[in-house]
């Protein structure tokens, strides 16, 4: 999944559970909500790419072993801090991030494999990577533009587009939260 699908999905979870719980999502908690989405990469990616502790993306942050010792230091950290909500929204954040990295593959036709989630049990071997992070970052995004040129990827256009709608217009319902964050500063 590219950053923005991770963030569009752990959205709408986080979104539909606050619904579920009365409330729509604030600003802070979209803030928190948006880094946790983004977490299991922004550790396991350098991890591999530039440093090559491990051989492919998925590591320790990625790892369903791990998940409840950063669940369980997000609520406490949330908790010292007087908020566990944004607790709660690292947490479905990252699990969110998980999730995508098995349900994903699935949409582009691939099987369905748990072995991202499994290090350290199960190490993701794959050719090392020979470039750093900004190198593979620029490769994988101009491949996936050139897809999208190509419409080899029809399917996936149209899920990614049907979902980008959706966020959106989930957004929108929930009231825009975390622009009021950011300007509110700005307006001073």
């Amino acid at each position: 999944m590219w950053p923005w699908e991770h963030l569009a999905f752990g959205y709408v979870l986080y979104s539909l559970f606050r619904h579920a719980s009365g409330r729509n999502p604030t600003g802070p908690e979209v803030f928190v909500l948006a880094f946790a989405t983004q977490f299991p990469d922004l550790v396991d990616k350098p991890l591999s790419w530039t440093f090559g502790v491990v051989p492919t993306g998925y590591g320790l942050a990625h790892s369903i072993f791990l998940a409840p010792v950063f669940a369980a230091a997000a609520l406490l950290l949330a908790k010292r801090f007087g908020n566990v909500t944004l607790g709660v929204a690292f947490v479905v954040g990252h699990l969110s991030h998980l999730a995508g990295d098995v349900i994903y593959p699935l949409v582009e036709g691939d099987a369905l494999s748990f072995d991202p989630l499994l290090w350290p049990l199960v190490n993701n071997t794959g050719a090392a990577p020979e470039a750093g992070s900004l190198e593979l970052v620029v490769y994988y995004l101009a491949r996936w533009l050139v897809d999208i040129v190509r419409l080899d990827v029809s399917l996936l256009l149209a899920f990614e587009l049907a979902l980008a709608a959706f966020v959106f217009g989930l957004w929108a319902y929930d009231g825009f939260p975390g622009v009021r964050t950011v300007v509110r500063p700005l307006r001073r």
